[in-house]
């Protein structure tokens, strides 16, 4: 079963993206905070992270940059969220491979997923 790790410090927009996508076959775990992620990936490697840009602790950003540097981490597709514009979040951060913009949309979650595993 494929896994989806959801990074976000709003606990009611991770909790709608863990019911999307369980609804959808995936599991799901989340994370608050950057920190929590790194940990989380370092016992349960996931397919994809949707990530928040901006969170306490490690940003989203950092948390890219963290897995970049880790053999066993960077050929994670990651998907940026944030409900700043692309173009804002490109500047920080270019090694996403996609990008939801908040709030967003149930049919945009499912389509950004399954087109960064492939299946789109």
């Amino acid at each position: 079963m494929t896994l989806v790790l959801v990074v976000d410090d709003e606990c009611g927009v991770a909790e709608v993206l863990q019911f999307i996508l369980e609804e959808e076959g995936y599991r799901v775990l989340t994370a608050i905070n950057g920190k929590q992620a790194l940990g989380l990936m370092a016992g349960d490697r996931p397919d994809v992270v949707i990530l928040d840009f901006m969170m306490p602790l490690l940003d989203g950003p950092g948390v890219l940059a963290a897995m970049q540097a880790d053999d066993g981490l960077k050929t994670i597709p990651v998907v940026m969220m944030s409900s700043l514009d692309e173009a804002t979040v490109a500047r920080r951060c270019r090694d996403h491979r996609g990008f939801l913009r908040k709030p967003f949309r149930i049919e945009e979650v499912l389509g950004v997923v399954a087109r960064v595993l492939g299946r789109r």
